[in-house]
């Protein structure tokens, strides 16, 4: 029987991978994104259908999971949609704070809510979100991302509990460096003048090609994804690429106190 999966911030990047992974593996996919009408590689794909969603528009989710429950059951849900804010604290504006919580954590929380009573119903389904290895470990300069994806893997940990009864899972894939534009599409820059120097040597760091080695490609974070979606397990944290997996294992081992010393060696030394 065709499984079929919807896919939020499917336009690009990690999205726009596991849309055409999921089809290519005969999955019925309905990708969805805020401006479907300027797609031009996925809707002339066969198994994948657009579908617009703006993650923060509480009214066009409704509509828009209405309609996608309508075209079939729903199997998968995988919360992609986001993006990264990052410099300094101080300097980020109210606007800048209020819109990365509302697209990175309230719209992964309101598309899931509108999803669960389908699965209810069903007593199935399973619930994916794109966290990061921002949501396991932090760095300097990005605290508001971290809010938003060290909130999601704690509301994905405690939602397992009560979904699980009901035939439902709930699982996270943590993605480090993803070789994709992320960083000049979907990157907001806060800024002020009593962090430069520190904002200098943090960026020269994240911009070392040395450092971007360990960076995975797009697709292959969408074969995590997949490996999440089909694997049967009811595991909670996919931790997906080299670099990922390695921070993570380092925290877990030296504890936090000694991997928060070796982060700022690493970056203010």
């Amino acid at each position: 029987m065709t499984k079929r999966i919807l896919i939020t911030g499917a336009s690009s990047g990690l999205g726009k991978a596991a849309a055409k992974l999921f089809a290519n593996k005969g999955w019925k996919v309905l990708a969805t994104m805020r401006k479907p009408e300027k797609e031009t590689e996925l809707n002339n794909l066969v198994n994948i259908k657009l579908l617009p969603l703006d993650v923060t528009d509480t009214a066009q989710i409704k509509a828009t999971v209405e309609k996608a429950i309508s075209m079939g059951d729903i199997d998968v849900v995988f919360n992609n949609a986001g993006y990264g804010l990052a410099g300094p604290f101080e300097g980020a504006s109210d606007e800048q704070i209020i819109r990365q919580l509302n697209t990175n954590l309230l719209g992964v929380m309101r598309v899931t809510k509108a999803f669960i009573p389908h699965f209810r119903e069903r007593k199935s389904g399973l619930f994916i979100t794109t966290t990061s290895i921002g949501g396991l470990i932090t760095l300097p300069f990005n605290s508001v991302y971290h809010a938003t994806k060290w909130g999601l893997e704690g509301w994905s940990e405690s939602l397992a509990f009560e979904l699980n009864p009901h035939g439902i899972n709930v699982k996270t894939v943590s993605p480090g460096g993803i070789a994709t534009d992320f960083a000049g599409r979907s990157l907001d820059l806060t800024s002020h003048p009593a962090y430069d120097g520190q904002m200098q040597k943090v960026l020269s760091v994240f911009m070392d090609p040395e450092r971007q080695k360990d960076y995975s490609t797009a697709e292959q974070i969408a074969e995590v994804v997949f490996e999440a979606a089909t694997d049967g397990k009811q595991k909670l944290r996919y931790p997906a690429g080299v670099d990922a997996k390695a921070w993570y294992e380092q925290r877990k081992s030296v504890g936090d106190e000694e991997f928060r010393k070796g982060i700022n060696e690493m970056f203010f030394a």
